[in-house]
């Protein structure tokens, strides 16, 4: 049976136009800045007059850990919400941006798949609205205030040499990650090594996506420390009187875009920071937005629990003061096959053992986000290649770790394929079970919620860090900077910080090889192994796939 790629489907989709999905949450004309017919940014002023409204219901989709026989966390979120609205529930979905670097590279974009998608497809996976390339300009206007400072007599007395702040760039280009700036001569300003990293690994992505208004934006933007002194003291962008303007740059990012599902549903797609190096989470402004707007929102985290749902949890509904009603774990046969150590060019084949032998994986992950106290829903997201004996593996397993695994065909049927997994859900969060809280106090030391994270969410058995990162830790807690959340940069295939370790792997040390303070998005990142922030494009990027036919659609996004 042949199916319809993804871009084929979102090109046939009957959209509506932008402003009758907004009327669907009760926005009206007036409050939306259209970009085209079919997608619209929400204006501050509608936001700031609904904030008396009750939130609804909050539900987190998550996965296992990513492998290369595909989850489909975001095409089961926006399944899960076009199933709540077949249901009769007032549903809207929240999801990210697709950043342009993986696009072209080897993951893909981020609308969803099959039946369950968010459509424009195209325009979401590459320029959208530009909230990217304001985020991009925004934090390279910083980077080349800093340089010009320093040319015109270096009044703040920075230290070339602990220059922090790197550029970046919307695309994966392995090439820039270390360079030498400023070279040519004396017109061109004084020699340094300095580096890009991706815009989504970006302390202002962060921020566009942690701030809750335009003057929370400017505050976090001048917050960020940018380079030091020669007697370690820091400088902020404030200093280099920067925030200013980087806001009036992200002005209209800051509003979140409204799109729409297949089925014509809600979506708002805002922010996209990168879930293995920084905290992959769209932003709590549309977040918080579409809670005073609809009963139930479904948003997601990226990557599978240990990455996504532990930084949403920890660091993004601590923040904006979030608790989830549910969690729903995204699972494939495919998957727990691949975890059971099948090769891809086998997953066709029936293989339980398999299957059962994956499952551990799984199981970490509905214990650790259980530990958070909140329920948890199995998703089995199904391929045409799963067998009921398969799919009955999955959910007996699921049913020992005292939860329930549900088959959803949303991919194939849309909302008829989720209405069962839908139904389950609202009953779950209807029913008020969540008793939802943080893993660790805001009082913690530094090193200690590190080592809780490796310990308690990746089983670890030790943190690895050197005595000079730990005493950074200790000087950062003396700067009062100790009761910030950490963020976790660590490659998403495992458990542990090498991909290669499928499962649920025990008898591990997590090595930490460098801290940074963001300190305007709030919260300290602790780079583990060989995680890059700035990736490189695989042996074939998609790119090399991606054009326009003889009609000028674009084809090869998926």
């Amino acid at each position: 049976m042949a199916f319809k790629t993804d871009i084929e489907i979102a090109r046939a989709a009957t959209k509506l136009p932008i402003q009758e999905i907004g009327a669907k949450l009760g926005i009206s004309s007036d409050d939306l800045l259209p970009y085209g017919h079919d997608k619209a940014k929400v204006s501050q002023s509608f936001i700031n007059s609904v904030q008396g409204n009750k939130n609804g219901k909050l539900v987190l989709v998550t996965a296992i850990n990513p492998t290369p026989a595909g989850e489909g966390k975001t095409t089961t979120t926006v399944g899960l919400g076009d199933g709540l609205n077949r249901i009769g529930r007032k549903a809207a979905v929240c999801i990210r941006e697709a950043s342009l670097g993986p696009n072209f590279g080897m993951k893909g974009g981020a609308a969803g798949g099959g039946n369950a998608q968010v459509v424009p497809m195209e325009e979401m996976n590459l320029h959208f609205t530009g909230d990217f390339h304001a985020i991009t300009s925004a934090h390279n206007l910083l980077s080349a205030m800093i340089d010009n400072h320093i040319y015109w007599g270096n009044e703040l007395e920075i230290d070339t040499r602990r220059v922090v702040w790197r550029r970046v760039l919307d695309m994966n280009d392995r090439a820039l990650r270390t360079i030498t700036a400023s070279l040519g001569g004396v017109a061109n300003g004084f020699p340094r090594e300095a580096g890009f990293d991706i815009t989504v690994a970006s302390e202002v992505m962060a921020i566009l996506c942690l701030a809750n208004n335009l003057e929370d934006l400017q505050k976090r933007l001048g917050d960020m420390i940018v380079a030091y002194r020669r007697d370690r003291t820091p400088i902020y962008a404030r200093d280099i009187k920067a925030d200013g303007a980087m806001t009036v740059l992200l002005k209209d990012a800051m509003q979140p875009n409204l799109v729409q599902t297949l089925e014509n549903n809600p979506a708002f797609v805002h922010g996209g920071p990168f879930a293995n190096i920084a905290h992959g989470c769209n932003s709590v402004i549309a977040t918080t937005t579409a809670l005073k707007l609809a009963d139930f929102v479904v948003t997601e985290a990226g990557f599978g629990a240990d990455l996504g749902a532990e930084k949403f949890l920890n660091i993004k509904c601590r923040k904006a003061g979030l608790a989830p009603s549910c969690v729903v774990v995204v699972a494939t046969v495919r998957a727990m096959k691949m975890n059971g150590g099948v090769a891809k060019a086998d997953l066709g084949a029936e293989n339980v053992d398999a299957v059962k032998k994956g499952c551990p994986n799984l199981g970490r992950h509905i214990e650790n986000v259980k530990s958070f106290g909140v329920p948890v829903v199995v998703a089995i997201n199904h391929f045409v290649t799963d067998t009921d004996a398969e799919v009955q593996a999955v959910k007996d397993f699921v049913s020992e770790h005292g939860s329930e695994a549900i088959l959803s065909r949303h991919w194939e049927l849309g909302s008829e394929g989720s209405a069962e997994l839908a139904t389950r859900v609202a009953e779950i969060a209807d029913a008020d079970m969540a008793n939802f809280a943080p893993i660790y106090p805001d009082d913690m030391s530094l090193f200690d919620k590190i080592d809780t994270i490796a310990k308690r969410i990746y089983r670890a058995d030790e943190v690895l860090m050197d005595q000079k990162l730990r005493n950074q830790l200790k000087d950062w807690e003396a700067q009062g900077y100790g009761n910030l959340p950490v963020c976790m940069a660590k490659t998403q295939y495992s458990f542990t910080t090498d991909p290669e370790r499928r499962g649920a792997p025990t008898g591990f040390s997590v090595p930490v090889r460098e801290v940074r303070l963001s300190a305007g998005a709030g919260f300290v990142i602790a780079i583990c192994g060989e995680i890059m922030t700035m990736p490189g494009l695989p042996r074939v990027p998609s790119a090399e796939a991606i054009k326009l036919n003889a009609d000028g659609d674009v084809e090869g996004l998926f």
